[in-house]
């Protein structure tokens, strides 16, 4: 008769339980990292065949680099800007924003510009990225 003996170290270890709990961790961190991006809800335009022979107004939000912002080349504040855009909505409802930022603007100044069009309920928003005209 042969005694087994307890002091004797294995001579393999089962890694099926290690592996599982990996695989959770992962799924978990997936569905963390997944859940915890935000985005922008954006209204696209649809393609048309015929050109479009309405004129609307079209103001251009300039955020420069020390977080000063120009509406149409005239200097102003954020809650002037509000009052503008307003005043704009309220004599042409499809008027068009455009939102340009320096490259060494503050991000911040860009957003807060954009949640101001988006609060105001304005639906033709576009960001520029390249000169605008001569």
């Amino acid at each position: 008769m042969q005694v087994q003996d307890d002091s004797k170290p294995y001579d393999s270890i089962n890694i099926t339980p290690m592996l599982d709990l990996a695989y959770v961790l992962l799924v978990i961190f997936i569905l963390m990292t997944t859940a915890s991006v935000q985005g922008l809800t954006m209204n696209l335009p649809k393609p048309s065949n015929k050109p479009s022979t309405e004129q609307h107004e079209v103001k251009i939000v300039q955020v420069q680099e020390g977080g000063s912002m120009l509406m149409n080349g005239m200097g102003v504040s954020i809650a002037e800007l509000e009052s503008q855009l307003n005043a704009a909505k309220a004599r042409d409802p499809k008027f068009s924003v455009m939102i340009k930022g320096d490259a060494r603007a503050p991000y911040a100044g860009i957003i807060a510009v954009v949640d101001l069009v988006t609060r105001l309920e304005i639906e033709n928003v576009g960001l520029v990225t390249s000169r605008i005209g001569t």
